[in-house]
């Protein structure tokens, strides 16, 4: 029996073998353009923006160009209907360096997964693709990007790499407490009726609503959620869990077909 050519072996592994898959730093470079920070603008204020979060820019249909972005639910603090002079606004990044910031109007909210859909003035900005976040596996390799500590570390997205430790059901946080305690993880046992993912990454607050994404192809899996934090929000700083959630990403799939729909 005659032996395989070299050439023709190489080619069959490799066909065969699927398609390559891009590494997290290409995968960075295709999520970063199209994360934003959400807050409140006030020309009265000093500073005039607050950080309240980060958001992400999707599309209808998960392809090309958008303005319309996703963030979580407790992000959100809408001006006080007396309070004319504040906005809720969204930075998009626009080049390599300039941020402009652009006025956003809330069109969907989805309390009990902790999700809004934005949508923000001016020309649209590059969508990420939603990934299948039902097929995501206990151990997997995921990537998290945002603003942590509330934009101290400065206003570009930053990346943490961590895995799937555990998928487990949800227990959201109040929208005061914006973060889940020891009383929140004994309400476990009540039953929650969807679940979340469970991250061995540590996330800082200002990284809610940023995306969870598929470090290979950049699609997103997840909504960073919440720090399990014990004791108060500046705790997470000097003694941070290393345990952070995200709300699976499938559940954003309704808010924007709700929006088509109207």
């Amino acid at each position: 029996m005659k032996s395989m050519p070299f050439f023709m072996a190489v080619f069959v592994s490799v066909f065969f073998a699927g398609p390559l898959k891009a590494d997290l730093p290409s995968a960075i470079v295709k999520v970063k353009p199209s994360v934003l920070l959400v807050g409140i603008y006030k020309r009265t204020d000093s500073p005039r923006f607050s950080l309240r979060g980060t958001g992400f820019v999707v599309a209808h249909g998960n392809l090309g160009s958008s303005n319309l972005a996703i963030t979580n639910a407790h992000v959100l603090q809408p001006p006080g209907k007396e309070d004319v002079e504040a906005a809720l606004v969204v930075h998009v990044k626009v080049g390599d360096n300039e941020w402009q910031v652009r006025q956003a109007t809330v069109l969907e909210v989805d309390k009990r997964h902790d999700l809004a859909l934005l949508r923000f003035d001016g020309p649209a900005a590059p969508a990420l693709r939603l990934g299948d976040s039902g097929a995501v596996r206990e151990g997997q390799a995921i990537a998290f990007m945002g603003f942590p500590i509330g934009g101290a570390l400065g206003f570009s997205p930053v990346t943490h790499r961590a895995m799937v430790s555990s998928i487990v059901a949800a227990a959201l946080p109040s929208p005061s407490g914006q973060r889940l305690n020891e009383k929140a993880i004994l309400s476990l046992r009540d039953g929650a009726s969807f679940d979340i993912f469970q991250l061995d990454g540590t996330a800082y607050p200002g990284n809610s609503g940023g995306p969870a994404f598929d470090p290979d192809t950049g699609a997103v899996l997840g909504v960073v959620n919440m720090v399990f934090i014990k004791g108060t929000r500046e705790s997470a700083l000097t003694h941070p869990s290393g345990i952070s959630y995200a709300i699976p990403a499938n559940h954003i799939l309704p808010l924007l077909q709700r929006r088509q729909n109207n």
